[in-house]
């Protein structure tokens, strides 16, 4: 085999013949750096790898690319990732040319910086693992510390602003997001299923198992009404106001895409998109860089009656059927009538089975509904809830699960808002 397979750099690479060589190691690595990338792969993937490898033969960089990625790259979504990772593990050494290159002059360099590849952040901190694995040392003597009048570090966390993370704790708290108990709730369909237990007969069925012996033999078949989770319909303001918020809350989404099916999403501003096909990548990186390139009104105004209409007059009927749950997240600072607001939000209250409405605003002790878009809103709500940091995204899980309480009630602060104090 080769000396070094780093060098599959280079424009045209040696034939594997010389079985003495690193190159089935370096292969078996890289299958490592895919699995801790997110990547499936296996040992039987790996021996499968070096045996296409030495029946193919290296000809060039993108023969040797092609021949990994039909091993390792079982779906299409994984492509980015793997690219990536090939780019990083497989590229040149040159070191003589790097030195010479680092003790040129070098002339300011003024172009804008490149926007980060989609997976990039997960092969970074693939290659990096293992650097960055401690080193067994001996056992230190434990302190005992009366923790009992302080809070933990991921309490602190669930508790703090998005608006107010750092990048660092932003990163912590995506990967918390990942981690949430999902909705699971089901409701009942029109539709039956077949069913062990005795339940309702199915009398087509049964006349259908009797005709196998000839109508002599008549047992009963059962079945029982379908259940399955509702469609999950999300709108989402992506205004300047929202920003922080929204594109955090695009990672919840992305994470009940994975594990559920029938949902869709939409962002607005001052026109409606929908971004259900960019978030179906299943590298979160890739799904948020192809929303990003899809909208072409983030961080604008925001117009929520004229976006209503155009989603109640061109996607109503096509995805709140089936007894659908809507959550609107916007902050209600509406810049047009309310006139428009209040017909589009009533319509699309009695076109779904639940309007949740989630307002960072809540996130202040003293809020009170005084905006015209609010108050034109809030009748027409079934829920109000807050929405700026991971215990309200907690507490929305569990609702969409089917456990509500009181507090969600938007009557609440119509009567605060009347009476002039809290109720």
């Amino acid at each position: 085999m080769m000396a070094s397979a780093h060098s599959a750099g280079t424009t045209v690479l040696a034939p594997v013949v010389d079985h003495g060589g690193r190159l089935a190691d370096n292969i078996l690595y890289f299958s490592r750096l895919l699995r801790r990338a997110g990547l499936k792969t296996s040992p039987q993937s790996t021996l499968d790898a070096v045996a296409a490898v030495e029946a193919v033969g290296i000809g060039g960089r993108d023969e040797f690319r092609a021949v990994l990625a039909a091993i390792f790259v079982k779906r299409r979504e994984e492509m980015a990732v793997f690219d990536e990772a090939f780019r990083l593990y497989w590229r040149k050494r040159d070191l003589v040319e790097k030195m010479i290159q680092m003790m040129s002059p070098k002339t300011a360099d003024n172009r804008p910086p490149e926007k980060p590849k989609p997976g990039a952040a997960r092969v970074d901190e693939a290659l990096v693992a293992e650097r960055q694995r401690p080193s067994k040392s001996p056992a230190q003597p434990e302190l005992e510390i009366d923790s009992r009048r302080t809070a933990s570090a991921s309490e602190v966390l669930r508790r703090t602003d998005f608006a107010q993370m750092t990048a660092a704790e932003l990163a912590q708290a995506r990967h918390e997001i990942a981690r949430l108990a999902l909705p699971l709730q089901s409701v009942a369909t029109r539709r039956f299923e077949a069913s062990p237990r005795p339940a309702r007969i199915d009398r087509r069925a049964t006349l259908r198992k009797s005709m196998r012996s000839g109508g002599d033999l008549m047992l009963p078949v059962f079945r029982t009404v379908r259940r399955q989770p509702p469609p999950l319909v999300v709108l989402v303001d992506i205004s300047g106001s929202m920003s922080a918020y929204s594109r955090i809350f695009l990672q919840f989404c992305h994470a009940i895409m994975e594990r559920r099916r029938r949902v869709h999403v939409f962002l607005f501003g001052t026109r409606l998109t929908n971004v259900t096909r960019s978030l179906r990548a299943r590298d979160p990186d890739e799904a948020l860089a192809a929303c990003s390139a899809t909208v072409a009104d983030w961080s604008g105004g925001t117009r929520i009656g004229g976006t209503l209409a155009a989603f109640n007059r061109v996607w109503g009927r096509r995805v709140l059927g089936g007894g659908a749950v809507v959550l609107l997240i916007t902050d209600g600072l509406e810049r047009d009538g309310v006139e428009d607001l209040e017909r589009e939000i009533d319509r699309l209250h009695r076109s779904c089975r639940r309007l949740v409405w989630l307002n960072p605003l809540l996130r202040f002790e003293g809020f009170e509904a005084l905006a015209r878009g609010v108050k034109t809103m809030l009748p027409h709500v079934d829920e109000f809830r807050p929405m700026h940091n991971l215990a309200s995204l907690g507490e929305l899980a569990a609702a969409l699960s089917g456990s509500t309480s009181g507090t969600s009630d938007p009557r609440r602060y119509l009567q605060r808002t009347e009476t002039g104090r809290p109720t």
